[in-house]
């Protein structure tokens, strides 16, 4: 079975759910790109790929709450930065890092890319993580 949560404090997002959880022995809860926009959908840091990776690791972390986990059980990651520069996606990993995603560490993939879904956006991060039994909602 597939449980598809919306988080209800993040903005709607069009065609998908925040997160997906499938039990297989272990919960696993698979999320939905997390993106730099607020509550009410408007895009926080324009400009700035550190600030709104800022804002990805917060909508990243209400997620992963929604469905009963948390940043140090996340297994991996996918983080986009929009840049062809390596300082800028070292500047968002770094954000990544300080975030308590790497603990353990988790697995991730950074990448430059030329565009992402939203007018301005810079950073997208994905992820899959454990849902412990203790904290299932």
């Amino acid at each position: 079975m597939i449980q598809r949560v919306t988080v209800p404090g993040l903005f709607p997002p069009p065609v998908y759910s925040h997160a997906s959880v499938v039990e297989a022995g272990t919960k696993l809860a698979f999320l939905a790109g997390a993106v730099p926009l607020d509550a009410q959908g408007k895009l926080v840091g324009a400009g700035d790929p550190v600030r709104q990776a800022e804002q990805v690791i917060a909508n990243l972390t209400e997620q992963l709450r929604a469905v009963g986990s948390e940043p140090a059980h996340v297994l991996s990651t996918d983080v986009y930065v929009v840049s062809t520069e390596t300082a800028a996606l070292s500047a968002v990993w770094d954000v990544v890092e300080a975030s308590g995603l790497s603990t353990g560490p988790h697995s991730s993939t950074l990448l430059g890319v030329s565009c992402l879904g939203y007018p301005g956006q810079l950073v997208e991060i994905t992820a899959t993580a454990v849902v412990p039994e203790e904290t299932r909602p």
